[in-house]
């Protein structure tokens, strides 16, 4: 009994202890999307790739400022390396067939020096810190890119998830009041008043109801923790959202907005394509710097020691300081037309990215013709949809009169209230088109 006890107060506190790591959230659609672009995992990383790039582009900087290094050698001769000198190289007396072996050097030497290098001229260099600025911009267009596609994504999300919660109260309530109208049927032909086959056509609209109801929730489960992976936080974290679909989609009606025009070098796609051109184009420059000569100089400070027995430690022991001074020109001279052979497919390269580019900005024309036409239509479907709901709702109160009155048959009520749902979601789903055809046109336009 007692470790039951134990048992069951360890599974209650690791569940309150559970609850208190989960997080409340309640966001409007704004905010939803300021969230994202600060926490969902590709703006973190985007934002993770600048800091790279910039440690990338001062890497490359560096590279042409002054470079010290130092280094200090030791070394023990165990055997020394013999020489052979003729007999009468010392000794004019000596035969010179005669062959001595000596050993040069001391037991044991050490040196350190320090070594300061400065490069004076290169054009690869030069180039190498235009195309470190070009890499740099690559990554801060990339990360407004992924802004742009993840305000796109979170309004896409939040729209489903409101989509799906509509569906659901809708579907609810559409399961209630056919439930009710079912009860009384089924009264009714008790009474001996109508056929039976009213009373089964109105038990298959019912399943068919419960069934959409079911999935709905499912769905919606779904759309929400796609929504909160979207927003970067953790799927099993509460979120409540605070903005309603139909104000959404009624803040989103705007039939100027599509009528200004389009700049197309404020699209992301279009500055990217550009600084594409721009880097194929540094690479030119970089094969024609090749042929240019490049010079550095380099300054050399050090001390030496030598011994036979190991005694730099010692403060009598001679240490010899060196110094000098170096300045090499390298100059390219002739490469079989190597240098030639890249240059020219530098420039190919080039008048591709060129072309790439001309192409871009007539597909990004097109979209945007395309995205602008889409959302003018949404605009005007969103309008008929609720007309269309209005009539539906209509009509099915005048069968539902009818047939209970005796006057309509249950095929002719069961498919006025088919119309009916049908226009209830073509009225929900015209409402997010709304929403999401606007931010599809936002994107092509790049207006935040």
């Amino acid at each position: 009994m007692k470790n039951k006890i134990l048992l069951t107060l360890f599974l209650i506190t690791g569940l309150l202890q559970a609850q208190d790591k989960a997080q409340n959230y309640s966001f409007s659609l704004q905010q939803a999307i300021d969230h994202a672009l600060q926490n969902n995992y590709s703006a973190i990383n985007a934002n993770r790739d600048i800091a790279s790039a910039k440690q990338k582009k001062w890497e490359t900087t560096a590279a042409g400022l002054p470079q010290i290094s130092g280094s200090a050698n030791y070394l023990n001769n165990f055997d020394f390396t013999l020489q052979g000198i003729s007999g009468n190289a010392f000794n004019p007396a000596g035969s010179p067939d005669d062959i001595t072996l000596v050993a040069f050097g001391t037991k044991q030497s050490m040196n350190s020096s320090l070594t300061l290098s400065q490069l004076l001229f290169d054009g690869s260099y030069i180039v190498a810190l235009q195309a470190s600025k070009a890499y740099l911009k690559y990554f801060e267009n990339a990360k407004q890119k992924t802004n742009i596609e993840i305000k796109e994504m979170v309004i896409n999300a939040y729209g489903n998830v409101l989509l799906a919660e509509e569906s659901v109260a809708i579907l609810e309530k559409n399961k209630a009041t056919l439930s009710k109208t079912l009860g009384d049927t089924q009264e009714t032909f008790k009474n001996g008043l109508i056929e039976e086959e009213n009373v089964e056509q109105l038990q298959i609209t019912l399943s068919s109801i419960e069934s959409n109801l079911n999935n709905t929730k499912r769905l919606q489960d779904i759309a929400m923790k796609m929504l909160k992976f979207t927003l970067g936080i953790d799927i099993n974290d509460d979120l409540k959202l605070t903005d309603k679909l139909d104000t959404l989609s009624v803040s989103n009606l705007d039939l100027a907005f599509s009528q200004g025009e389009f700049v197309v070098t404020n699209n992301i796609y279009y500055q990217m394509a550009t600084n594409f051109t721009e880097q194929r184009s540094l690479e030119l420059k970089l094969e024609k710097s090749k042929a240019l000569p490049s010079l550095g100089a380099a300054f050399n400070f050090g001390y030496n020691s030598f011994a036979n027995n190991f005694s730099f430690a010692d403060k009598d022991q001679k240490w010899n300081k060196f110094s000098n001074l170096g300045v090499s020109l390298r100059v390219p001279i002739f490469s079989s037309f190597g240098r030639h052979a890249k240059t020219q497919q530098a420039k190919i390269a080039l008048d591709q990215a060129k072309t790439q580019l001309t192409q871009t900005e007539q597909q990004l024309k097109l979209e945007y013709e395309k995205a602008k036409s889409e959302y003018d239509f949404s605009i005007e479907e969103y309008a008929t949809s609720k007309n269309n709901l209005s009539l539906a709702e209509r009509i099915e109160r005048k069968q539902q009169i009818k047939f209970t009155e005796g006057l309509s048959s249950s095929f002719d009520f069961s498919e006025a209230q088919r119309q009916l749902y049908t226009a209830q979601q073509y009225y929900l789903q015209s409402m997010v088109n709304i929403i999401n055809k606007k931010a599809a046109l936002e994107k092509i336009i790049n207006k935040n």
